[in-house]
């Protein structure tokens, strides 16, 4: 079952990263794409995103279902796990891999996953040697970025963030799901940016 369901994330979402020019522009979409084994890990902000009815979408309803739909075979991360950001954030701020580590598949030159926050949360300064790209699939929230304008993305919005560059997000009284890709520096993983949380 988890094999038609994430064959089925992976071919929405190449053709969404293929028709998404901004997207396409930033990285190509993987030609060198494997399957991998992967073993769930199942954490609470994978149960909100199972029982959200509030990600409103136009364009991306099918690429939405289909990441919610994959939610209960996913590993999901705990990227900030041993940090000091406390038990709410960990509870409801949701991320899984699609193509990368402890993910349904591999590439070598472009790693992809799914952010899931509900309402009223706000994700902490953080930067990464990666340069990432986000893309908007469904419902709002509130990007900043060092040096430029804060921006309230919606469906097919995208936010760049250059390598080490600080970045964070908010959401107000909707949640959000975005696709999020990075394309190098793999080997190191975000990090609180410390001065600008304080």
């Amino acid at each position: 079952m988890s094999k038609i369901v994430f064959n089925k994330l992976i071919n929405i979402a190449e053709s969404v990263h293929k028709n998404h020019p901004l997207v396409n522009d930033f990285c190509e979409f993987p030609d060198d794409i494997q399957l991998q084994d992967l073993s769930p890990n199942h954490i609470v902000p994978s149960t909100l995103l199972q029982k959200e009815t509030d990600l409103f979408t136009k364009k991306y309803q099918i690429f939405r279902d289909a990441f919610i739909e994959a939610s209960p075979f996913a590993h999901w991360r705990e990227t900030y796990k041993d940090t000091d950001i406390g038990k709410d954030f960990m509870e409801r701020f949701g991320c899984y891999c699609l193509i990368g580590p402890n993910a349904p598949f591999f590439s070598l030159k472009m790693h992809a996953f799914v952010v899931y926050m509900p309402p009223h949360l706000f994700y902490p300064w953080h930067n990464h040697p990666g340069e990432e790209m986000y893309l908007t699939i469904a419902g709002e929230a509130e990007f900043m970025k060092v040096g430029e304008e804060n921006e309230v993305l919606k469906a097919g919005g995208v936010s760049e963030h250059k390598s080490n560059q600080p970045h964070a997000m908010r959401t107000q009284n909707r949640p959000v799901m975005a696709y999020v890709i990075w394309r190098n520096n793999f080997e190191t993983g975000p990090v609180w940016t410390d001065h600008l949380n304080s």
